[in-house]
């Protein structure tokens, strides 16, 4: 662990400030939760808890079967990393921090489908990845979005038609029903 120089107080309700900045850096907004963790020497640790996590090796399974169907690569994040990839080199998208972009259409409980230069395109993670077509569709599980399914069109000459928007709802309901249960 990195000690910060901050020491904060515990109220009287038994609630502590996590500082602005490092809710900034960790990526940590108004209203995530955060699993509690202690330690033998008496820590207690925070961690961004993220509901998709147990779901990372069945996620797994369910893109390489996307992937293979469509013959094209297929993505799963949380709210903050990609989770699962198939259909491409895993080191060019697993857990890679989302854009902003994406952080929004997740927020917003959007779906896109969009070509590069088209309004709509959005940038999946802050690393630059090259690819020429996208269907977001984001994951909603009890009312709350928790993620997206991601297929990526590498191909210019790859039409987006109706079959690739409805693996990607399909999988998202999929998915958001497998957290419910």
């Amino acid at each position: 662990m990195k000690a910060t120089g901050i020491v904060r107080r515990i109220d009287d309700l038994g609630r502590i400030v996590v500082p602005k900045e490092i809710r900034k850096v960790l990526r940590i907004r108004e209203g995530d939760p955060l699993e509690i963790f202690t330690g033998k020497e008496g820590e207690i640790v925070l961690k961004k808890y993220s509901p998709m996590a147990d779901l990372t090796a069945f996620a797994q399974q369910y893109v390489e079967a996307i992937s293979q169907s469509l013959g094209l690569p297929v993505a799963i994040t949380d709210r903050d990393s990609v989770i699962a990839v198939a259909g491409m080199p895993k080191k060019e998208l697993m857990g890679k921090e989302l854009h902003s972009e994406l952080e929004s259409v997740i927020n917003d409980r959007k779906a896109i489908v969009a070509r590069k230069g088209d309004a709509k395109f959005i940038h999946i993670t802050t690393d630059d990845l090259n690819y020429d077509g996208q269907v977001v569709q984001t994951i909603i599980s009890e009312g709350d979005a928790v993620g997206s399914v991601i297929v990526i069109v590498r191909d210019s000459g790859h039409r987006i038609g109706e079959i690739e928007q409805k693996a990607a709802v399909i999988a998202a309901a999929f998915l958001g029903k497998q957290m419910e249960g």
